[in-house]
């Protein structure tokens, strides 16, 4: 917005939309150097020519030479006098180290490749209120989810349980942990990693992300420590230390989320831990201007035709109070508007 007294000019206006289209083709050159591997390669080997690496990849070196100048321009790339390309830093583990927490390929990935497509269905989809809902899309878009949200698995499994009181020590001593939402079973196993004297347990209602998380568990030989439930988790109350639900809350039908947190609520052991990662839609117009909130309505538009609602601030917290949580709702910030949620039962 402008200052006070500063007239917005109309060139100003144009000006942003070009800055908008300018970011729309930047993510579509990321999606590109993440695809054809250009990141991975430059990681590995800094200080090559548009000719070399188009090379290594076998790719068409005239493409590759004006995906290198336009990074270059985009300070995604750095570059020495003679053409010599290298990432800029810290995007190589931004962009070329999958399993880094701040990896974000995965999130470029899934505005490319699902919300794309799911930009298109909208055209339709405002005339008739219909959904293509989370669930049943396939491995593909499964796969994307689990990439695009593994930063925030791995800093809540050696971040944030952690530093929650006295749940380390509980853990430790063959405690348990309960995510509800586990899709392909990423956080399961960062979790088992962090705690290799807990059990471990996740719930979903996509049956092909339990496949995937299944098999998962058991290439890495944790199955007996890690098992993986379709659906409820009515029959295990008092049975966890934790219950985690990362980027799930707002996936949630608004009218069964009462009672679906209530459930995790009953799963907790006095003194349980209950953690949620979620964005926090804005309550006013005045918070919808504010830095903070522009990540979760992106997300609201985005993830719209999923059928997702964001809940506010004020419909986390009755939540968490009408599930029987009496205690001290703790509320932090992480990455670019992400909430992380705390009660203890």
């Amino acid at each position: 917005m402008a200052e006070a007294g500063n007239q917005i000019t109309a060139d100003a206006q144009v000006a942003r939309i070009f800055e908008w289209r300018r970011g729309f083709n930047t993510i579509h050159l990321i999606d590109l150097g993440v695809y054809l591997g250009l990141f991975g390669v430059l990681a590995k080997t800094p200080g090559l020519t548009g000719a070399d690496l188009a090379g290594q990849l076998g790719l068409h070196a005239p493409y590759v030479e004006v995906w290198c100048r336009t990074a270059y321009g985009l300070e995604i790339l750095d570059a020495d006098t003679a053409g010599k390309y290298r990432l800029a830093p810290h995007f190589d583990s931004i962009l070329a180290s999958p399993t880094h927490p701040r990896y974000l390929g995965g999130y470029v990935r899934l505005g490319t490749e699902v919300a794309a497509d799911d930009f298109q269905r909208c055209r339709e989809a405002f005339k008739t209120g219909k959904a293509k809902p989370f669930q049943g899309r396939g491995d593909h878009f499964n796969q994307a989810i689990a990439e695009s949200t593994q930063g925030l698995q791995v800093v809540t499994a050696k971040k944030i349980l952690p530093g929650l009181s006295g749940l380390a020590d509980r853990l430790a001593a063959g405690g348990a942990i309960l995510e509800i939402g586990c899709g392909t079973g990423n956080f399961l196993l960062q979790a088992a990693k962090a705690f290799p004297g807990a059990r471990i347990a996740g719930v979903d209602i996509d049956d092909e992300s339990l496949a995937k998380a299944g098999d998962k568990v058991q290439q890495a030989g944790l199955a007996g420590r890690i098992s993986v439930h379709r659906e409820k988790v009515d029959d295990a109350a008092g049975a966890f230390d934790a219950v985690v639900m990362i980027e799930v809350l707002h996936e949630i039908a608004p009218e069964i989320r009462p009672a679906v947190v209530s459930a995790a609520a009953r799963t907790l052991k006095a003194g349980g831990w209950m953690v949620i990662i979620d964005e926090t839609y804005p309550t006013t117009l005045e918070e919808a201007r504010r830095p903070e909130f522009r990540f979760p309505l992106q997300t609201g538009f985005e993830e719209l035709i999923w059928g997702n609602v964001i809940p506010t601030r004020e419909e986390q917290e009755k939540l968490l109070r009408d599930a029987g949580l009496k205690g001290a709702i703790n509320r932090d910030f992480i990455g670019e508007g992400f909430t992380v949620l705390t009660i203890q039962r």
